[in-house]
């Protein structure tokens, strides 16, 4: 992983069980911010558990240190002269971890918006603490979320995927429950979900689970081919030149109430 002597890893990799499932850690609380070193770190963590020194490996823990699981990207990198670079190194990482043949398991705190929540949209099965706040909020920032924008609807549903993606709201866990959004509730979220991997998971052979996982994942990989480039350039080419796009992105840095204009 990349550091520097200034700013801790942002990313740690954990072997737990001899190796039978490895916790992905966000560690760079307490907002976990997923801004470009991040992102490196994670797509280097795919790269890393695709290799042969984790082949006995059976599933992916995904946590965070601290309070809350991830905030999400960078607020300055939504900004017109960033927004292409991070998009594509947030679009890199998640098709990195997505091509690791292991089911993930989330355990979630605190919160988890935007790009936080499309990570754990990664994860099979989403342990969360029921005081989670999951959403959105980056119509917020006049802007889009691409990766949730394809992966919402086919978790929770058209409608409901759709008034998170326009609203910004925020749900608590038991609206998460409800919403099909969240596996199962739990006041010591990433316990439950590593305890789930022990006894769903460890008992099966890591090869085949590998394959089960390709398999099972043939959509989602389509998914995140061609339809996510197109949303991508949807951003790009479409939202980050227009003025609220950029107003949105400005207004949170200056702590004021967003100024629309509607172009």
């Amino acid at each position: 992983m990349t550091t520097t002597p200034t700013s801790p890893a942002p990313i740690a990799l954990v072997a737990h069980d001899d190796g039978r499932f490895v916790e992905l850690r966000l560690t760079r609380p307490p907002r976990n911010v997923l801004d470009g070193a991040a992102l490196a770190a994670l797509a280097d963590a795919a790269a890393t558990l695709r290799g042969a020194d984790h082949r006995h490996a059976r599933a992916i823990l995904l946590t965070a240190d601290g309070p809350s699981f991830s905030v999400g990207a960078s607020v300055p990198e939504h900004g017109r002269a960033q927004a292409a670079g991070m998009l594509a190194g947030f679009h890199a990482a998640i098709r990195a971890l997505a091509d690791v043949d292991l089911p993930i398991v989330a355990g979630l705190r605190g919160h988890c918006l935007g790009g936080g929540l499309e990570l754990a949209l990664l994860a099979a099965r989403i342990y969360a603490h029921p005081a989670t706040q999951l959403g959105q909020p980056e119509i917020r920032l006049g802007a889009i979320a691409p990766v949730a924008s394809l992966l919402l609807p086919a978790r929770i549903g058209q409608a409901a995927a759709e008034d998170l993606l326009t609203s910004g709201r925020a749900v608590d866990g038991s609206a998460a429950l409800a919403l099909g959004l969240v596996t199962e509730l739990a006041d010591a979220p990433e316990a439950a979900a590593a305890a789930w991997i022990r006894a769903a998971l460890v008992p099966h052979s890591a090869s085949s689970i590998r394959l089960a996982t390709r398999a099972a994942r043939a959509g989602l990989r389509r998914s995140l081919a061609a339809p996510l480039t197109a949303l991508e350039r949807l951003y790009v080419d479409e939202l980050s030149p227009t003025h609220d796009a950029e107003e949105g992105v400005r207004a949170f840095l200056d702590k004021r109430a967003p100024r629309w204009e509607d172009r």
